[in-house]
């Protein structure tokens, strides 16, 4: 009876063992894909960087990066606890993933509470940037940022196409008649502005409500 019950203990542990390495490959695979996330913005994505009022949009991506960093290494932790049974290295392991659950758990919080905002503050520094930098003097870098975030986003102004009517270019000889930037345009081609149609331009879409939920949807990927 006490030796079927030691071949019993062994088999639970043995089940237990295999059920934390099956766990800890998910969460270490959870990891590399955060910090492949936060890369990919920072390569792909820091063209937006230049029509931005604050360095939020960076920092979302360095957290990911950092948070993938620390999820990884702690899976690795793990792999080695696992697989040499030491009581030490486990319980290090298991005291890491509560800071992190309680890190995240907090971190998530702000970003529900920042939200509205990070969106107000995007959307205003947004607008005021087609108004008075768009096409100017020194903005290059801004205005390649715009065009690429309307045609990536297939959207047109800050919250409608209507806030290109206040824009300086818009309203300068240099615009040609145009009543939104090409870019703005389904098909660009040149002075395919000057026709402010639905059928011809990103007239419903909102590039700083996009901007902003492309923003939220990173940090949801991994703070929820």
């Amino acid at each position: 009876m006490a030796h079927y019950k030691v071949e019993q203990d062994d088999w639970l542990t043995v089940y237990l063992k295999y059920l934390l390495f099956v766990f800890n490959f998910f969460f270490w695979v959870g990891g590399a894909a955060v910090m492949a996330v936060g890369v990919w913005t920072l390569v792909e994505k820091s063209g937006y960087l230049s029509v931005l009022a604050s360095s939020t949009f960076a920092a979302s991506a360095y957290i990911l990066i950092f948070a993938g960093t620390l999820v990884m290494v702690t899976g690795f932790l793990g792999f080695g606890a696992i697989i040499r049974e030491d009581r030490g290295c486990l319980s290090v392991y298991f005291c890491l993933l509560l800071v992190i659950f309680l890190v995240e758990l907090v971190a998530g919080v702000l970003a529900h509470v920042y939200y509205q905002r990070l969106s107000d503050e995007l959307k205003q520094h947004l607008t005021q940037t087609l108004a008075e930098n768009y096409r100017q003097p020194g903005a290059a870098e801004i205005t390649a940022s715009v065009d690429r975030l309307q045609q990536d986003f297939k959207c047109c102004g800050s919250n409608s196409s209507a806030d290109w009517l206040q824009s300086s270019y818009i309203l300068s000889p240099e615009a040609e008649g145009r009543r939104v930037p090409d870019s703005c345009c389904k098909t660009v081609v040149a002075r395919c502005g000057q026709r402010a149609h639905p059928s011809n331009i990103y007239k419903v879409e909102i590039c700083g409500m996009i901007l902003t939920c492309s923003l939220h949807r990173r940090l949801q990927l991994h703070f929820y």
